[in-house]
Order: structure tokens, then C-alpha cells, then sequence
């Protein structure tokens, strides 16, 4: 072979030589090409799942899975095809070179045939990713808005304990939140948009009611003190109260029988008895009001209010019963004339469009006529019993405004 020849062969070896490496270099670039859609559209799948639990979003899921199979073949052809030519080689023969261009072309058209499928794909999935973004929008303001609640709950809780209030059970509620912050800063790609948002609305409103009671704690601890000298004036008056019962009681046992005041002799002692147990109770009030035992206090501060409730009304209903009789052993009239007006107000009733009362209301009324004759009948004796007299007429009135009642639902109910 001449020299001549030799030189021709050798510029068609680096004319396949060039054209070779313009292939690998086309088909590097369509790797890299696929390789950043891949990695870009993954993004854009873990904002899809991390944002919409639909069926839709769990399909592109699924969906991508498979186009990265068909991405994993084609670019194992080409990394092979890559690996199996070496370009450099001096020696390359013009038929080797021909080769790899051929299958480096084929890898470059796989590849861009790929990248096609996914770019596709991707299209298909702009309604769902326009709308996670959307939902991933308000996953940023929820936590920001919950870290500055948590803020604002511990600088109020530092405020109080710098002014001596212990607020221990606070400190206990905000110590709580901090394995939801902890979920909270691990974000919506682990835990979904969703749980996401509701969990940092969780921790507003309890980092926000912590932080009302601490400011509310100074004033409510001015509040129980006020309480505590409220129910000690209280408890002191009652005291004095009680003690004048026994008078009352006198002034009935001299003017009545024993059946008006008889169910009132225990009310003494047992007034006496129930204040000394609110004072008790008072001062284990005060003790959990110094300790902070707020819970407590309160609690203490209704048993108290109790006691004195029943004290109050055990003495007011010695007077009461006094006044009641002295009235009606003056003039009884009043009382009857009212029960009587009852009863007959109830018969009109009775027989409104009727001819004759239906026996079920006319019964009743009757009954209700004669208890009130015989209950003025019975104060004719030496000592009547003024009080069972009035509670009579109140039963009578209660049995009549029972009749009342039947007619007007039976009524209402036609």
C-alpha cells in the first residue's frame, strides 16, 4: 500500500473518529437532558404526594415509578454503549467507530424518545401540581403562625413566673407541645399538608390558651383573694345570724302548736355547726390560694359558697316561717281566697265547650274542693296547725295547676 493510500485511509479513521464522538457527545447531552426532567419532575411528585392523598395523585405516583423503569434501561444502554468504546484509542479502526456511532445514535434516540414520554407526563400532571403548590402555600404561614404563638406562650409564662407565680401546670401544657413542634418542623413531605396544618393549628390554639391564662394569673389571683375576704365577711354575718334563730324559735314555741315549728328545732347547731365547717374549709382555700393550687381553690371556694347557701337559707326560713304564720293567723282568708281562685280559674277551664267536665279534670277538682273546706274546718280548734294549713293550700294550688296543665296539652295536642 502506498503512502498516498495509507494518508486516505487514515482521514477516513478520524472522520469516523469524529463522527463517533459527535454521537457520544449527542448522546450525553440527551442523558443529561433526561437525567434533570427526572430529577425535576421527581420534585414535582413529592410536592403532589406530600399535598393531595387522592387516587389521582397516588396514579402519577405510580405513573412515574414506571417511567423510571423504562429511564433505568435506556440509560443503561447508554452508559454501556459509552463504557464499550474507547474514542481515544489511537488505533481505533474506521468499522469500530462506525459502530459506536451507530448504537451511540440509537442510545441518543432512546433517550430523547424517553424524555419525550416524560416530558409528557409531566404536562399531564400541571393541574396537580398547580394545586399542591397551592395547599403546600398555607403549610409555611400555619407553622410560622404556630412558632409565634409557642413564642408568645413562653414569653408570657417567663412574665408571671418573674412576678412569682409558679404556673407550673402551664409550664407542664407547654412542655407538651414540644413533640408536635417537632412534627411541625419535619414538614409536609413527611407527614402530608393536611396533618401538616391541622397539627400547627393544634399548637396555636393550645400555645395561644396557655398564654391567655398566664396573662389572666395575676388578676386571678387578685380575684381569689377578693373571693377569700368575700366568703370570711360572709361567714362571720351567718355566724351572728345563726345565733339569733334561737329567739325566733322561742317566739314560735310560745304563740304556735309544735307541728309549725317542730321540723325547725335542729336549725341552731346545724347552722352553727355548717359555718364552722365553711371557715374550715376557708382556710384550706387560702392555703391552696398561697400554694398556687388554683384548681383547688376554686373547688374549696364552691364548697363554701354551699355551706353558707344552706346556713342562709335554714336561718332566713325561721323568720320566714314566723312572718308566714303570724299572717295567716291573723287573717286566713287571703290564703283560701287564693286557692279557691285557683280552682275556680281551673273549672272554667274545664268546661270550655263542654256541657259536662270530662271526669278525668272534673275529679281532681273536686277533690281539690273539699281539701280546702276541710283544712278551714281544722282551724276551728284551740291550737290550729297554721302551718300545715298553708302547705295544704300550696299542695292544692300545685295539684290544680297540674289539671291546668293536662287540659291545656290535651288541647293544644287536638
Amino acid at each position: 500500500m502506498t503512502a498516498t493510500s495509507r494518508r486516505w485511509f487514515g482521514g477516513r479513521d478520524e472522520s469516523r473518529r469524529a463522527e463517533a464522538q459527535a454521537a457520544k457527545d449527542a448522546a450525553a447531552a440527551a442523558f443529561y437532558e433526561l437525567d434533570t426532567a427526572q430529577r425535576d419532575l421527581r420534585i414535582s411528585i413529592e410536592t403532589i404526594v406530600a399535598a393531595d392523598g387522592s387516587p389521582a395523585a397516588r396514579q402519577a405516583s405510580d405513573g412515574f415509578t414506571v417511567l423510571g423503569h423504562r429511564i433505568d434501561q435506556v440509560s443503561h444502554v447508554y452508559i454501556e454503549t459509552v463504557d464499550r468504546y474507547d474514542l481515544d484509542r489511537p488505533e481505533l479502526e474506521a468499522s469500530v467507530a462506525g459502530r459506536a456511532r451507530g448504537e451511540l445514535e440509537q442510545a441518543r434516540d432512546e433517550l430523547v424518545r424517553v424524555k419525550g414520554e416524560l416530558d409528557r407526563f409531566a404536562q399531564g400532571l400541571e393541574p396537580l401540581l398547580r394545586n399542591a403548590e397551592t395547599q403546600l402555600a398555607r403549610v409555611a404561614p400555619a407553622r410560622e403562625r404556630a412558632r409565634a404563638a409557642l413564642l408568645a406562650a413562653s414569653d408570657a409564662l417567663d412574665a408571671v413566673r418573674a412576678g412569682g407565680m409558679r404556673a407550673d401546670d402551664l409550664a407542664a401544657r407547654l412542655a407538651a407541645l414540644a413533640p408536635e413542634l417537632t412534627k411541625l418542623n419535619q414538614g409536609a413531605a413527611q407527614h402530608g399538608v393536611q396533618e401538616t396544618v391541622q397539627r400547627a393549628d393544634r399548637i396555636l390554639r393550645d400555645a395561644e390558651g396557655v398564654r391567655a391564662e398566664a396573662e389572666r394569673l395575676p388578676e386571678r389571683a387578685a380575684e381569689m383573694d377578693r373571693r377569700l375576704v368575700s366568703l370570711r365577711t360572709r361567714a362571720q354575718a351567718l355566724h351572728t345570724r345563726a345565733g339569733q334563730v334561737e329567739p325566733v324559735l322561742s317566739e314560735l314555741r310560745r304563740r304556735f302548736s309544735a307541728a309549725c315549728w317542730q321540723d325547725l328545732q335542729k336549725v341552731p347547731d346545724q347552722a352553727v355547726e355548717s359555718v364552722r365547717r365553711a371557715e374550715e374549709k376557708l382556710g384550706e382555700a387560702a392555703a391552696a390560694r398561697r400554694e398556687q393550687r388554683w384548681a383547688d381553690a376554686t373547688a374549696l371556694f364552691g364548697t363554701v359558697r354551699a355551706l353558707l347557701d344552706s346556713v342562709d337559707e335554714a336561718v332566713s326560713a325561721a323568720g320566714d316561717r314566723l312572718r308566714a304564720l303570724d299572717a295567716v293567723a291573723k287573717d286566713p282568708q287571703p290564703e283560701v281566697q287564693r286557692t279557691r281562685f285557683a280552682i275556680r280559674d281551673a273549672q272554667r277551664l274545664a268546661m270550655e265547650g263542654r256541657s259536662v267536665p270530662d271526669p278525668r279534670h272534673a275529679r281532681p277538682l273536686d277533690q281539690a274542693v273539699a281539701r280546702v273546706d276541710r283544712a278551714v274546718a281544722g282551724l276551728e280548734g284551740v291550737h290550729p296547725d297554721w302551718w300545715g294549713f298553708l302547705r295544704e293550700m300550696e299542695d292544692v294550688r300545685a295539684a290544680v295547676g297540674r289539671v291546668v296543665a293536662e287540659i291545656r296539652s290535651q288541647r293544644g295536642t287536638g
